[in-house]
């Protein structure tokens, strides 16, 4: 395989900007400076930690690693005593890369430590011959939401094929700028956002935190490329929605050659409402840390709210019953087979050069994620609708509700709901029910909360705009939802009062 990133190694780009964070940036020949002297220190190391704040440092100390051919494990600084034990004890860096400004919580302190320093003049080491596209490169944590993090282990090939694989469908290349906000210590934000666009030779300019001034700010000077997840994305629909009279964030992101939405649905609600004021469609992506990136809308496809596209090349696709039954996959050609009706649900397999190897020292997590015949389990449910869109409507352990004999996803009642005008957040959960087996329960943020809509008018907007049967019996109202970093609604927190 070649090198992960052809440009630090070539000149024809050494001038261009690689990275912006803020007004601080690195050109693709001082990126190579300062990368390829860390990954001279780091020779020889086992693997090693980096404190992932979204700064030049994190970015930096991950090339470096990937040069030197040692496997990096992001670490989030959001993260608690106990969660940081964990993952330093289960993955056993030989060091943890920071930066100089950066104060490490005690749970960190009993390692040691490597400053970063971005702005390196000593000697540059000859980086080593290019590992096997099979060598581990990342180790990310998973969430944990079923008990401690599992370490998944991400080789070479699987971030070489993803980022390839999103050139194709999304048309990338070195002369697209990327801004984001997202945070570094995950697929989205690390591997998407900034080995992406090193890959291409291309930009990033780092916000280093969201804001909708900084997206408007960043577009307007030359940025073709926005990522973020639908929180971000609602905050923008909200500020092109309300500021008609401030057509500036519309127009900005009117610019933008491509709007990307991953890490959870985005509402078609705030599809529509960006396309109504900007006149440009939101790409969704459907990816997860053990598989990196599986589907995409392509950049030159028809738009498709509230599905995440198709196949990306060279990944393998399959709908599957409980017991193992296909429901629907796609041929060799990319042609849907099977069910793809948009109503026979299934859980998501996968198989294809973008699968992590395993779970570190947990073999029996990793068999138990495989199929005999080498599918990856996403645990996610989906429909094929009649297009050959993948259209995701939950988790099979907390969006799938069986309810009078129907298998229902949470997700599109979730969808219908945020249609409503009374509705700001909404989250769909299945609850034990006597005669239905479980029953549909949906809890609301209502958009004013001294005048909530009725759990009837809810029900029968549902009911009218998916099907009798995947209304809401149950209505709850709250102030907020529980959701996580990445602005994932918590549903295991979901509890009734």
């Amino acid at each position: 395989m070649s090198s992960l990133f052809p440009a630090l190694v070539g000149v024809s780009v050494a001038e261009r900007s690689a990275l912006r964070f803020g007004d601080r940036s690195l050109t693709y020949a001082e990126l190579a400076a300062s990368a390829g002297e860390l990954a001279g220190r780091l020779g020889g190391a086992r693997r090693v930690a980096v404190w992932a704040t979204p700064t030049l440092e994190t970015a930096v100390g991950v090339v470096a690693a990937l040069l030197a051919g040692v496997p990096a494990v992001p670490l989030n600084p959001k993260s608690g005593t106990g969660e940081l034990g964990h993952i330093l004890n289960d993955s056993a860096p030989s060091a943890i890369l920071a930066g100089p400004d950066d104060e490490l919580p005690q749970a960190v302190r009993g390692w040691e430590r490597l400053d970063v320093d971005v702005y390196g003049t000593g000697a540059v080491a000859e980086p080593p011959p290019e590992p096997a596209p099979s060598a581990p490169a990342l180790i990310v944590y998973t969430s944990g939401t079923t008990g401690p993090p599992k370490g998944a282990v991400i080789p070479r090939r699987s971030i070489a094929a993803t980022l390839d694989a999103l050139a194709d469908a999304w048309q990338w290349t070195g002369d697209d700028v990327l801004v984001h906000g997202l945070p570094l210590f995950h697929v989205h934000g690390l591997i998407l956002g900034i080995l992406g666009p090193l890959r291409r030779g291309g930009s990033v300019r780092h916000l280093g935190r969201f804001s909708v001034e900084g997206v408007t700010r960043e577009l307007n000077a030359g940025a073709t490329m926005l990522f973020g997840v639908p929180t971000m994305y609602h905050r923008l629909a909200e500020a092109v929605a309300e500021n008609a009279e401030n057509a500036e964030p519309a127009m900005a992101l009117g610019r933008a050659r491509l709007l990307v939405s991953g890490s959870a649905a985005l509402p078609v609600h705030d599809h529509e409402r960006i396309t109504a004021a900007t006149g440009r469609w939101v790409i969704e992506r459907y990816g997860m840390t053990e598989t990196l990136m599986n589907t995409s809308v392509r950049a030159d496809g028809e738009p498709r709210p509230g599905t995440v596209g198709v196949p990306l090349p060279g990944v393998d696709l399959r709908l599957v019953e409980e017991d193992g039954t296909t429901i629907a996959s796609y041929d060799t050609d990319g042609t849907p087979t099977g069910a793809y009706d948009g109503e026979s649900v299934g859980e998501i397999q996968v198989r294809g050069p973008n699968l992590f190897t395993e779970y570190l020292n947990r073999p029996d997590a990793t068999a138990a994620a495989f199929t005999e015949d080498g599918w990856f389990r996403t645990g996610d449910m989906a429909v094929i609708d009649p297009d050959g869109s993948v259209r995701i409507v939950g988790r099979k352990a907390t969006d799938l509700i069986k309810s009078g004999g129907y298998k229902i996803g949470a997700g599109e009642i979730e969808n219908a709901l945020l249609e409503h005008p009374g509705v700001r957040e909404a989250a769909v959960t299945g609850e034990p029910d006597a005669d239905l087996g479980e029953r549909v329960v949906a809890w609301i943020v209502p958009a004013d909360p001294q005048s909530p809509p009725s759990a009837d008018e809810l029900a029968d907007h549902v009911a009218h705009r998916l099907a009798p049967h995947k209304r809401p019996r149950t209505v709850h109202f709250l102030e907020s939802l529980p959701r996580n970093d990445m602005g994932k609604i918590l549903k295991r927190e979901l509890t009734r009062d």
